[in-house]
């Protein structure tokens, strides 16, 4: 992959501000066009998720571990291993997942939750 790859993968991810758009399914897919394969584009899509879940670790746990998380650190503990075997699991089964399939259906699905939303908003 070079530079130019990555950094056009990356900048995928700024459609995920819009309703519906999932930011993996969109940096996959940038990795599909940019002529990754499958599985390749789904591991650097949640490589490239590793900065942001650092940083938001790095803006939320200094308050947790004062006094403001007495009583919450069990939980985060816990919370945070949970966290991590679910996403560890979910790329390798969305991995395994590509080797035989597409993503079409995940597609449609936030195709038709993106219509929701915006219906939603535009009449409430």
């Amino acid at each position: 992959m070079t530079i130019r790859q990555a950094l056009v993968i990356g900048a995928a991810q700024i459609l995920a501000l819009l309703p519906g758009i999932s930011r993996s399914g969109s940096t996959i897919s940038a990795g599909i066009f940019r002529g990754l394969n499958h599985e390749d584009s789904a591991r650097f899509a949640f490589l490239l998720a590793t900065p942001v879940i650092g940083g938001a670790a790095l803006l939320k746990l200094p308050p947790l571990l004062g006094p403001q998380g007495n009583g919450l650190r069990g939980p985060l503990l816990v919370d945070s291993i949970a966290a991590f075997v679910a996403a560890y699991l979910a790329t390798r089964y969305l991995v395994k997942h590509f080797e035989h399939r597409t993503l079409i259906p995940f597609a449609v699905s936030c195709t038709l939750a993106g219509l929701g939303s915006l219906a939603y908003f535009a009449i409430g």
